[in-house]
């Protein structure tokens, strides 16, 4: 029904528009009686093969919905019903941004792909949090950023910022420093800057009563040679894991028109490279972290190929939008049976 139907119809609008009007009416949706139950009945599944246990968490399945879709908090209570295994809110900054400049969200249909210069749009951290006090048993991510006016030398404030406000109300962190849509928030993944950052978050973390995972958010562009440098900062900086991968500015083997517009890609024409990060990272360091993969993953076959690649986890973000919750549905039926 969603992709014969629902999506056709969708697609007709622009694309944020449509994203906040989806908002809208899940949310009215749920609030009627028995939505909530209807949805889950539909796309949850349930089964304690399906959890996993990492970073001290348990999972109740490995399909998390990726960061950017309800980048407010607005939404993950609800979102939930679909059936994700947890829910990673943000990129968050310590104070409200627009964002770039519309239009800045792209369909790329015949390549089954989204082209995005959002700019890390949102209300503030401070915001979020208010809405995250409402959390009725959702795990959740906290994927945190700096602000677009912040220079790269005062970044590790913004990130502290976000972390401790943060702190109460998340289950893990994210550190974003792979967005291609912040300008110079790419120079924060070179080894020197990237190390400082997690070191100055992990003496926060270990500060706490009780310390949380942290985990850092990779571009699929870096070479082997930025990619031996993240295993090595990963091992320096005793952070838990890593998160493979953010868009990608290539646009290599594109079919649409509208390929040439500048931000970052997802979709299926990243399920590739994303996958070779991920088997990289996994086989040299010998699997010493854990890895959440995310990009281009549509079908259950494809998260397959994520787990076998060295995955841990995995997000979904733009296969979401094109296949619809009955995607994550099948995942979980087909990890059941794998």
């Amino acid at each position: 029904m969603y992709k014969a139907i629902i999506r056709p119809f969708l697609f007709w609008f622009d694309p944020e528009k449509v994203h906040y009007f989806t908002f809208s009416l899940i949310r009215n949706i749920s609030k009627l009686p028995g939505f909530k139950s209807l949805f889950r009945r539909m796309y949850l599944v349930e089964d304690k093969k399906l959890e996993r246990q990492l970073f001290g968490l348990t999972f109740k399945n490995p399909v998390g919905l990726a960061a950017g879709f309800d980048k407010d908090a607005k939404l993950y209570n609800e979102l939930s019903n679909f059936g994700f295994g947890f829910i990673e809110i943000g990129t968050l900054t310590p104070k409200p941004q627009e964002g770039n400049p519309k239009k800045r969200l792209f369909r790329l249909k015949e390549d089954s792909a989204i082209i995005n210069r959002m700019g890390f749009n949102n209300g503030g951290v401070e915001e979020a949090v208010e809405r995250l006090k409402k959390n009725k048993g959702v795990l959740i991510g906290g994927n945190i950023g700096k602000n677009k006016v912040t220079p790269n030398e005062d970044a590790v404030e913004d990130y502290k910022i976000c972390f401790n406000a943060l702190f109460d109300h998340v289950d893990y962190f994210v550190v974003n420093v792979s967005s291609p849509n912040t300008p110079n928030l790419r120079a924060l993944q070179d080894k020197e800057p990237l190390t400082e950052l997690l070191k100055a978050l992990q003496v926060l973390n270990f500060q706490k009563t009780n310390s949380k995972p942290i985990l850092l958010k990779i571009a699929p562009d870096l070479t082997n040679e930025q990619l031996d440098d993240i295993i090595d900062i990963v091992k320096t900086t005793k952070i838990d894991g890593v998160i493979a991968t953010n868009t990608t500015i290539s646009r290599e083997g594109l079919q649409s028109e509208n390929k040439k517009e500048v931000g970052g890609m997802s979709g299926k024409p990243l399920k590739s490279r994303s996958t070779e990060v991920i088997k990289y990272l996994s086989e040299k360091s010998n699997k010493a972290f854990p890895i959440i993969g995310v990009g281009g993953i549509h079908s259950a076959k494809d998260a397959l190929e994520k787990i076998e690649a060295g995955a841990d986890l995995v997000q979904l973000y733009t296969g979401f939008i094109y296949e619809g919750p009955k995607l994550i549905r099948s995942i979980n039926k087909a990890l059941l049976h794998n």
